[in-house]
């Protein structure tokens, strides 16, 4: 076991890494946040993260678990732990936003086109930043272990994750640290303590009109095998389906669950080219819904509803219909240890700090929306700390007693396979002027891409999860306090993977892309 006064120096080499390579590690922020693919088409994004990694020793799997998206890059420096760490880099379709003080989007592209929103290219390069740090800190002083780097396609959807731990991508980890950018107190510089993220489930329905000659046969022309007249009554085809099944499923949003618990309900159209000739019914469309609960039970209700929803709308617009799983996220599992570990780190970094030049972003911001500007524009939360332990007291306070479970993200499933520590860095986020109500989307989308508000999470982050791996590294009664935690969790509830084996990723259905002609790309 390597002394702490060794531990404080082999962090202080972390550290001073992420300080050297701030300007490199910015600039790689912004060429991901440029690119801004969305859900299981960041090709680029990708491309970039394995070629990178490679560059920096590792060994990298591309396109791991079948997803052409995801990767898994292992670095050794020696018998020791295995920890793991990962990247995200999806975008969101409808929220182009440039790195501008003003709303409009990016050179060249819709405003509808995709857009960094959490951001999610901070979390990969914040990530990324801590994991080439540690790596750094252990080949200057000898440290010894694996270094376990995956990329996480789809995050939006909880596509891969649910993916990769099918497939025992998680299975040789010793332990997870997961990161999100955070704003919103009370979950804003801390780690999550027992309330972590609930089940989410995924759904998308195909309704398919491959028979409308039986609908019924024209009066004009009874000889026709296919009702193609203009005067002919068409088969009423998928697109009716679509909004049969869209319609009930709103409408019966209150007979789905109770109203509590904080379970939410949301859905997206896949388009499949839904025009057609105006004598002929839509042969094919798709409708996702995505729904989160505390718990599996609730998300087993809604998904009995719409289930049978579907059969009905199918029936009405003379249709069959199909389903297939995008996502089945079980709960969290808490980690005391990791958590209290990580924290402890978080304290010795410090919040995020923004300086003149982030100060003077927020003020141009304020200042295109008509607002006076503040001396302070940063929200007070974004630079403050909070403990796991203060956090969860402020979060139940919102919540059922009954509840355990609190919103979903799709580290859920990462949490069932090793001990894993969720926290939460700020990004940047402005204080409300009075009188002025909310800002709009854009802000903070914008301030997610400006490197001088965006570098503050990426130090703190990095240096934060550097000194979490150089601590379990260096001290095997910490890693083994977190597995028997992890195993005493596991064997008091045992909760199974909710989809097989051998499941496979949705990436051939229709998911919202780019086009590219050279160097242009086209939305």
């Amino acid at each position: 076991m390597i002394v702490a006064s060794l531990t404080d120096e082999v962090k202080q080499t972390a550290r001073k890494w992420i300080d050297d390579h701030l300007e490199q590690l910015v600039q790689w922020h912004t060429h991901i946040w440029e690119l801004a693919e969305p859900a299981w088409r960041e090709y680029k994004s990708q491309r970039w993260y394995v070629e990178t990694l490679r560059g920096e020793g590792f060994d990298v799997e591309d396109g791991s678990a079948g997803m052409p998206t995801a990767f898994c890059a292992i670095w050794s420096n020696g018998d020791g732990p295995t920890l793991l760490t990962y990247a995200e880099y999806d975008a969101v379709p409808g929220n182009n936003q440039a790195a501008s003080t003003a709303e409009e989007p990016r050179q060249g592209l819709s405003r509808f086109a995709p857009g960094h929103t959490d951001p999610h290219s901070a979390l990969g390069i914040s990530t990324l930043a801590g994991l080439l740090a540690t790596k750094h800190a252990m080949e200057q002083h000898g440290v010894t272990g694996t270094l376990k780097y995956t990329g996480e396609p789809a995050e939006k959807m909880h596509g891969s994750k649910v993916v990769h731990g099918l497939r025992g991508y998680y299975d040789d980890a010793d332990a997870i640290v997961s990161f999100h950018p955070f704003y919103m107190l009370p979950l804003c510089n801390t780690a999550r303590w027992d309330t972590h993220c609930g089940a989410y489930f995924s759904k998308v329905y195909t309704f398919t009109c491959d028979r409308p000659e039986t609908w019924q046969m024209s009066s004009t022309d009874p000889n026709s095998p296919i009702p193609a007249s203009h005067s002919a009554a068409r088969a009423p085809g998928a697109n009716v389906a679509l909004m049969q099944m869209y319609t009930a499923s709103r409408t019966m949003l209150d007979s789905m669950l109770p109203a509590t618990g904080g379970w939410s309900f949301s859905d997206a159209i896949l388009t499949d080219g839904q025009a057609t000739a105006d004598n002929l019914p839509q042969r094919v469309a798709r409708i996702q819904f995505s729904w989160r609960t505390p718990d599996i039970e609730m998300a087993e209700h809604i998904c009995a509803v719409l289930d049978r929803n579907a059969e009905a709308a199918a029936m009405m617009a003379h249709c069959e219909s199909d389903d297939r799983w995008v996502a089945r996220s079980r709960p969290g599992r808490a980690n005391h240890v990791l958590a209290d570990a990580l924290y402890a780190n978080l304290e010795q970094v410090g919040a995020p700090v923004y300086g003149p030049e982030a100060v003077d972003v927020a003020r141009g911001i304020q200042e295109s929306l008509g607002h006076e500007s503040s001396d302070r524009p940063f929200l007070r939360q974004t630079e403050q700390l909070i403990s796991p332990q203060q956090a969860e007291r402020k979060l139940r306070e919102h919540m059922p007693a009954w509840q355990r479970n609190w919103t979903s993200d799709d580290y859920v499933e990462m949490s069932h396979y090793a001990p894993l520590v969720r926290f939460y860095v700020a990004r940047p986020a402005l204080e409300p002027v009075a009188g002025a109500g909310p800002y709009p989307a854009w802000v903070m989308n914008a301030l997610g891409g400006i490197p001088a508000t965006i570098a503050p999470t990426i130090v703190t982050t990095g240096k934060t999860i550097a000194g979490t791996f150089l601590d379990l590294f260096t001290s095997p009664e910490l890693l083994t306090a977190a597995k028997q935690e992890f195993d005493s969790r596991v064997a008091a509830e045992p909760i199974p993977a909710l989809l097989p084996a051998d499941f496979e990723a949705p990436i051939d259905l229709p998911w919202p892309d780019y086009s590219q002609t050279g160097e242009s790309r086209y939305w």
